[in-house]
Formats: C-alpha cells, sequence, structure tokens
C-alpha cells in the first residue's frame, strides 16, 4: 500500500511540475542513457537554463520578456 502511495506521489509531483512549466531532469536523463548513450547529459543547471531559456527566449533580451 505505501509503495503505491508513493508512486501516486511522485507521479502527481510530476504531473504539478509539468503544469507549471518544470520539466523532469529525471525523465530526461533516463532518456539520454537509453536513447543517445554516446552523449553526457547536461547537469541539473545546464538543463534547467536550457530549459528556461527555451520556454522564455533567454539571451536575446528582447523576446518573451515583460521587463
Amino acid at each position: 500500500m505505501f509503495d503505491q502511495l508513493g508512486k501516486l506521489g511522485k507521479y502527481l509531483g510530476q504531473a504539478a511540475s509539468l503544469m507549471v512549466g518544470l520539466p523532469d531532469y529525471d525523465t530526461y536523463v533516463e532518456h539520454m542513457r537509453t536513447t543517445h548513450p554516446d552523449q553526457t547529459p547536461m547537469t541539473y543547471e545546464e538543463f534547467f537554463r536550457e530549459r528556461q531559456d527555451a520556454r522564455y527566449g533567454g539571451g536575446s533580451g528582447k523576446v518573451g520578456r515583460c521587463c
């Protein structure tokens, strides 16, 4: 029973993160390991920054910024 509750909690946490635009790093690492074993996955910090830049147009200072 507790194992099922733990799985449910993880699933709900992932769903909530995706709803607010936070991708799942563990899913990314698993994808890289199975699909691209010859490439080194990004660190969590690199992954987080890349996802932010992709979503908000980071770096240019013009696209997607309110301030």
